[in-house]
């Protein structure tokens, strides 16, 4: 797969080849297939948000804001919220209220393919409401011009 054909980017020379991704609903094969793993050792999570999102420039503050670009932790698990633990992945979609919506729409949010995908229908679908609790961290960006330079 191709990350362009996700992200709406114009030139494949833009884009990195990820590898295939196999999905399962359960986090605990997400550990296992460590396919996470192999798209953080290629391209590292950061630079897999910011090209994914780079037409959604908010939402690259937002990943930063949320999860510190962690898909995983040190220990190979999917990193969860400190204050929610049913916050996952880098984006840091709830279990609770999406993990249903994100099966039914084939999307695994335990790993960053998933995850940024379920985040972007979120994104259109809610806007930024969903990651209202980081407000705070991320709101001065909303303006797309000023976002693009999240650092």
């Amino acid at each position: 797969m191709v990350l362009a054909s996700i992200s709406g980017a114009q030139s494949p020379a833009q884009v990195k080849e990820l590898p295939k991704v196999e999905t399962s609903v359960t986090e605990s094969s997400v550990v296992k297939k460590a396919s996470n793993k192999e798209i953080e050792n290629i391209m590292g999570t950061e630079e897999y948000v910011r090209q994914y999102f780079s037409d959604i420039p908010i939402m690259i503050r937002i990943a930063k804001c949320e999860s510190t670009f962690r898909q995983l932790d040190k220990d190979g698990k999917v990193h969860r919220g400190i204050v929610n633990s049913r916050d996952v992945g880098v984006m840091q979609i709830n279990e609770h209220y999406h993990l249903d919506q994100a099966n039914k729409k084939d999307l695994n949010i335990y790993t960053i393919e998933g995850n940024t995908a379920y985040a972007r229908d979120l994104y259109n679908r809610e806007g930024t409401q969903p990651w209202s609790s980081s407000k705070p961290c991320w709101g001065k960006y909303e303006n797309k011009e000023l976002a693009i330079n999240v650092k």
